[in-house]
């Protein structure tokens, strides 16, 4: 049973010192944005599937959707824009992920946004396979006056057997399949050089191609260490800002420097014994999007159980999605298996939990949130339940801390531990 009447914090600790850098370069990168654009140089809006290296080769500043919800998130602002969702007369909890930005549209004084607000974005890149998320992007764009860009969705069927194909594209995907979206990206570079004047040269693509795959290289040497160090050297509140921070420059020097400072430090953390839970007992999966108006809220576990969340998708995506080999021929067709390579589930989930020696998971799932959804995350829970790993549903919103209760939460959090994680991990004599 959770602690009664306790005071709670909503940051969480920082040992790590990239992610002091990250944070302050990524105020100093928006500062830097609103300056370009004032320039008149193009801002593009996308999401985290958008082929951000295309973007990076070319020049052209990308702020992406999922990640700018994150930040707001994070500064405590969700419930600010979405009441002015409220007060335009949508419903007020519609996907937060998606909406967050056309709910910044709507704000009289954008710039009390973070870091001095968003600046108006004059392309968007629509890539979902939620049609209400296409809706909203219809939205902003009409209230940026932005031109739009549809990227169609398609995926393969890839399991966690043979999850080593996805950096090895070309034993991946349908012929078929990897023209159509080699097509897709080509008709996104012309719809990024008709509106900025910019063109996409090979050799650049392939620089940058070849940083995105360093800086994630060292993402899975981290992801790794982590997975078989006890205790666990970092947990997912101290990584989860720093890993999206970098993901949002992906294909730069800065990001590979990040990478690489990311792994160098959690490795001399196990090197010199400074770890996340020195009576760590108990390791958890995070499942779903990070908690970004709470990331304190996984410590209070750490002090009264010695259960450490050891495991987010934020690390392990970037271990095992981004990477691409033999792109040098042609980019594009390489990038393109990032729409042709399938989505993670519960086979890649049992494989996590295998190699990090995960004892339980908590899985955040929002029903306002077409992300991890109660329907189409049923599969992966009754995967991972019969695979062994007990799971724990939380109903609650990533970015909205208007649905989130956190008594509430955290007496869920302590129940399951104490009533199906110690049970469990006594019958298989692991206590």
């Amino acid at each position: 049973m959770a602690e009664e009447n306790k005071t709670y914090e909503t940051k969480s600790k920082k040992r790590l010192q990239v992610s002091k850098l990250t944070s302050g370069h990524q105020k100093e990168w928006f500062r830097g944005l609103r300056q370009r654009i004032l320039n008149g140089e193009k801002l593009a809006w996308g999401t985290a599937n958008t082929p951000e290296e295309i973007l990076t080769a070319m020049d052209i500043p990308l702020v992406v959707n999922q990640w700018w919800t994150a930040i707001c998130a994070a500064k405590q602002m969700g419930p600010k824009f979405y009441s002015f969702l409220e007060t335009a007369g949508y419903e007020k909890h519609l996907c937060s992920y998606c909406a967050t930005a056309y709910a910044c549209a709507l704000d009289d004084e954008p710039e009390n946004g973070p870091w001095g607000g968003l600046p108006k974005p004059s392309m968007i890149i629509s890539f979902d396979p939620c049609p209400s998320a296409s809706k909203i992007d219809e939205l902003c764009a009409k209230k940026w006056g932005a031109d739009i860009f549809y990227m169609p969705h398609t995926f393969n069927d890839l399991t966690a057997e043979n999850n080593d194909l996805w950096s090895h594209w070309d034993e991946a995907t349908s012929e078929l399949r990897l023209c159509r979206v080699t097509q897709d990206l080509e008709r996104l570079v012309q719809f990024l050089e008709d509106r900025t004047g910019k063109v996409l040269e090979r050799e650049r693509l392939n620089e940058v191609m070849r940083l995105s795959n360093e800086q994630n290289e060292w993402f899975a040497k981290a992801r790794d260490l982590i997975a078989r160090s006890r205790p666990a050297p970092v947990s997912v509140g101290e990584t989860l800002g720093a890993i999206m921070q970098v993901q949002w420059h992906r294909g730069t020097q800065w990001a590979v420097d990040m990478a690489k400072m990311f792994y160098e430090e959690i490795e001399e953390m196990v090197r010199t014994g400074n770890v996340a839970v020195p009576n760590e007992k108990i390791r958890l999966m995070w499942l779903g999007r990070g908690l970004w108006y709470n990331l304190a809220f996984y410590q209070y576990f750490e002090e009264k159980y010695g259960a450490a969340f050891v495991w987010s998708q934020y690390l392990a995506i970037a271990a095992d999605k981004y990477i691409r080999y033999k792109y040098e021929e042609d980019p594009l067709r390489a990038l393109a298996t990032r729409f042709n390579s399938g989505g993670f589930g519960g086979d890649w989930y049992v494989k996590e939990c295998r190699s990090h020696g995960i004892d339980g998971i908590v899985y955040l799932i929002s029903n306002d949130n077409c992300m991890n959804n109660a329907q189409s995350a049923e599969l992966d829970i009754i995967k991972l339940e019969r695979a062994g790993y007990p799971v724990l549903v939380l109903h609650a919103d990533a970015a909205n801390a208007e649905t989130w209760n956190q008594d509430k939460m955290t007496q869920a959090v302590s129940e399951f531990i104490e009533n199906r994680v110690i049970p469990l991990q006594k019958e298989k004599g692991i206590i």
